[in-house]
C-alpha cells in the first residue's frame, strides 16, 4: 500500500514493464480529492485508478542474514538484494 499524489515517484516490487512503459494501479482503496471529497472502498473504490509511467528498475540496499548455531561452529552469512521498480504517478483518476 502507498500513499501517492500526481507527481509522487514510488519504488514498488518489481514489475514485468520496460522502462518508460505505462502501467496502472486499478486496486485504489481509499480517494481524496482536493475539494475534501473522501471515498473509501469496500473494499476498493470503483472507477479509481492510478496511472504511471516506469522510470528504473534497480537492486534495493543489501539484506544480510545470518544464520548460527552455538557450541558446533555453524554460521552462513548470506546476502540478498530485492530487485525493485521505480514508478512515477502521472495521473489518479476516479
Amino acid at each position: 500500500q502507498f500513499r501517492v499524489t500526481e507527481g509522487d515517484v514510488i519504488d514498488v516490487e518489481r514489475l514485468q514493464a520496460d522502462e518508460g512503459d505505462e502501467v496502472v494501479f486499478d486496486r485504489v482503496l481509499l480517494l481524496a480529492k482536493d475539494d475534501g471529497e473522501v471515498r473509501v472502498g469496500d473494499p476498493v473504490v470503483e472507477g479509481a485508478r492510478a496511472k504511471g509511467k516506469v522510470v528504473s528498475e534497480f537492486k534495493d540496499k543489501k539484506v544480510i542474514v545470518f544464520k548460527y548455531k552455538s557450541k558446533v561452529n555453524y554460521r552462513r552469512k548470506k546476502g540478498h538484494r530485492q530487485v525493485k521498480t521505480r514508478v512515477l504517478i502521472e495521473e489518479i483518476e476516479g
